[in-house]
């Protein structure tokens, strides 16, 4: 098993950790986004839960999965 375990540093799954990402690319006919972390970092992500989503747009994703969208401005 690879990444990291419950009781190490975090673990995205049960970890109640989620990710400030941008949207980078269109949803495609199953839901799927590509979108990117502040980090350059590139991750297919799950939007039904907030679609229609918008290149350029911010969201909140955790486990891979799009659970907020995010207002424009930055916090």
């Amino acid at each position: 098993m690879s990444g990291a375990r419950c009781g190490e540093e975090h673990c995205i799954t049960c970890g109640d950790l989620a990710v400030e990402m941008r949207v980078a690319g269109a949803a495609d006919a199953g839901g799927m986004a590509c979108c990117v972390d502040a980090e350059g970092g590139r991750a297919e992500v799950d939007v039904l839960l907030v679609d229609p989503v918008a290149v350029g747009e911010r969201v909140l994703v955790h486990a891979g999965v799009a659970i907020a969208r995010l207002p424009e401005g930055g916090r």
